[in-house]
């Protein structure tokens, strides 16, 4: 079923670049979810180890991903994190997501920032609370999912039947007909194994059917870097040597160092400023780039106060996105 539900997506990728005639096929921007101890930032590991992305013997941490001392104390994801891996010729981009409720503002602007998500469930335990948030919030802006059942090696593990809850939740969370046609990779991401087949993937030492499942089925941002800059801050973060620093993805255009650009400000004013530095993501590291363009996730600095939501443009053409909808915090 698995294969036949991948071959349906891939299909469904093709007509989109057809339709959307100009991508950026170098490029896959996901979020990643679960639950908590379903091993996410256990699958991200594996997957920083065998891509192509690492120097060889290159040490990581169990929890690489988890830098918050809370994170690592308790093992769950408070602050949204990007890494990316590459794989071929293809950069995936990977966001972490807080998996509850509480934290739904940092969910609603992860998932403005990419194009799939890749729902991660463990094979006894199957759906759970924290899972049906952040997805209802992926399905919620259209994204196209890829499951990815985990665990298939521990006692006790029942994927056939987790399979069916994932696909209930979907049906209850009103997936449409695409979401509902998600392609299932079967992993043991503590072993370091994946497969299409669940009855043999605990078998080989293998990432590739996770990253191959990820290239066919998540759609390539459209290139658009010919058209005036709009970049949209979605996180932020601070630096003592370039102060604050906004977090986002180019929706179009292109932005280098050195560029003159606007800031539109929540209130609808436009501030001008000068971009100084700008990073990329590459394995755990933020490196520096000159140039960015329609489809990447960076991060910018330069601007002493930008804000979540604000809108990096062009100053000939000052055109603001849409600001970011956040729901309001469930804990008072």
């Amino acid at each position: 079923m698995a294969v036949k539900w991948l071959s349906k997506q891939a299909t469904t990728v093709e007509k989109r670049k057809e339709v959307n005639m100009k991508t950026r096929d170098d490029i896959r921007n996901i979020a990643i979810i679960a639950h908590v101890d379903h091993g996410k930032t256990t699958l991200v590991n594996e997957m920083l180890k065998q891509s192509d992305t690492l120097a060889e013997h290159t040490q990581i941490g169990d929890r690489a991903m988890d830098t918050n001392p809370i994170e690592k104390e308790r093992g769950i994801t408070i602050l949204s994190k990007n890494t990316a891996v590459k794989y071929g010729d293809t950069t995936i981009n990977i966001v972490d997501t807080p998996g509850h409720a509480d934290f739904g503002g940092e969910v609603e602007r992860i998932m403005k920032m990419v194009d799939g998500v890749l729902l991660v469930v463990d094979a006894f335990e199957g759906t759970m609370p924290q899972t049906r948030f952040v997805l209802k919030k992926a399905l919620e802006q259209h994204l196209t999912p890829v499951v990815v059942i985990n665990k298939i090696d521990r006692p006790g593990a029942r994927p056939d039947e987790v399979l069916d809850e994932v696909l209930e939740l979907f049906i209850d969370l009103g997936a449409d007909e695409s979401q509902l046609e998600f392609p299932v990779v079967y992993t043991s991401a503590i072993n370091g194994t994946s497969s299409l087949d669940p009855d043999v993937a605990t078998q080989e030492h293998t990432m590739k059917p996770v990253f191959d499942t990820i290239v066919k089925t998540i759609p390539a941002p459209e290139d658009t870097s010919d058209e005036p800059l709009q970049f949209q801050v979605s996180m932020l973060d601070y630096n003592d040597y370039v102060g604050r620093i906004g977090i986002g993805r180019v929706f179009r255009g292109t932005i280098k160092i050195g560029d003159q650009v606007a800031l539109i400000k929540k209130d609808g004013s436009t501030k001008n400023f000068r971009v100084t530095k700008m990073f990329g993501f590459f394995g755990l590291k933020r490196i520096e780039i000159n140039e960015a363009k329609a489809g990447d996730l960076i991060a910018v600095s330069g601007m002493e106060d930008i804000f979540v939501g604000e809108t990096v443009t062009d100053p000939a053409h000052p055109e603001a996105l849409p600001i970011l909808r956040i729901d309001e915090p469930t804990c008072r």
